[in-house]
């Protein structure tokens, strides 16, 4: 586990097109000082206006996790989020010139590829993290989202679609560099062929196609490529949540469990999380293996 603050080594750049807006948009992702955050910056407009990515900026999540502040907004920021997230990076500026951010293949696999090639920088600071204490839970009708003690960073999903291809699916995984990179990276979002269609007949999802993620038609998937994991769906499905917590802008120690959630209902979570103020505590992690450390009396789950 990372103890101190991170960001790139030198700034990273890709393109592509948003999947909501079918616009083009161009993305640089930059190296920014300890306690700085993760700001996104609209180039496209007078005085490059720049968001926070935290919880308390979104203001849409029916499509996609939408930040905005003052009218200006940046939409579908989930991918490169969990990308920042699962290589422990808090610091980074992000520009880009258009409201939406590109959904190149669907996954986070390309931010990967770009932070990889960027390199890591380890800053001098600490990293402070929300320390689990006692269980946080947003419960509604199936749909739930726990966070429990634990030593570690640890992530379990489920999903239940009643659809042959899909059906119950439950992944859990420790958050490290590496098992972000090789177990959830390149998990594509999906999406059924007459919703996208339904979407498209709206003026949405104009960007959407084949390569910007898994298409499912009846019983079978449109990609001729297969999937990349029998259990694609729920990785993305994590990937989309590492994302979408990462918006409480320090990383979370403790065993996130969710079943049948999805942005807005991890949103929500977000907002009861924060409200127990009780439930935990933020500190950084000096020494883990310490046996003063509070952290090794916390139960692991």
């Amino acid at each position: 586990m990372h103890h101190n603050q991170r960001t790139l080594l030198k700034q990273a750049s890709c393109s592509g097109i948003g999947v909501h807006s079918g616009k083009k948009v161009n993305l640089t992702i930059k190296p920014a000082p300890a306690n700085y955050g993760i700001k996104f910056v609209r180039t496209d407009l007078p005085a490059s206006p720049e968001i926070p990515a935290l919880f308390n900026m979104v203001v849409d999540t029916s499509l996609a996790t939408v930040i905005g502040l003052e009218g200006v907004i940046v939409s579908t920021i989930e991918h490169l989020m969990a990308c920042l997230a699962g290589y422990s990076i808090e610091n980074a500026l992000i520009e880009l010139d258009n409201y939406e951010m590109p959904i190149l293949d669907g996954s986070s696999a390309v931010y990967a590829k770009m932070i990889q090639e960027a390199g890591i920088q380890e800053l001098p600071d600490p990293r402070y993290f929300f320390i689990v204490k006692k269980p946080i839970e947003l419960k509604e009708g199936d749909k739930s989202v726990v966070a429990h003690p634990s030593s570690s960073r640890k992530i379990t999903c489920t999903i239940d679609f009643p659809h042959p291809l899909i059906q119950k699916q439950t992944l859990s995984i420790e958050l490290t560099d590496e098992t972000f990179a090789q177990e959830i990276s390149t998990a594509r979002t999906f999406g059924f062929l007459h919703e996208i269609e339904y979407l498209k007949r709206y003026g949405l999802a104009r960007g959407a196609s084949l390569d910007t993620g898994v298409a499912i038609d009846g019983e079978k998937v449109l990609n001729k490529e297969g999937l990349r994991f029998a259990d694609e769906f729920v990785r993305h499905k994590l990937l989309d949540s590492i994302g979408d917590f990462s918006l409480l802008g320090m990383p979370i120690l403790g065993h996130i469990i969710t079943n049948k959630s999805g942005h807005a209902f991890n949103h929500a979570f977000l907002q009861t999380f924060f409200d127990q103020k009780d439930s935990w505590e933020t500190r950084p992690l000096k020494d883990f293996s310490g046996v003063d450390d509070p952290s090794s009396k916390l139960l692991a789950i």
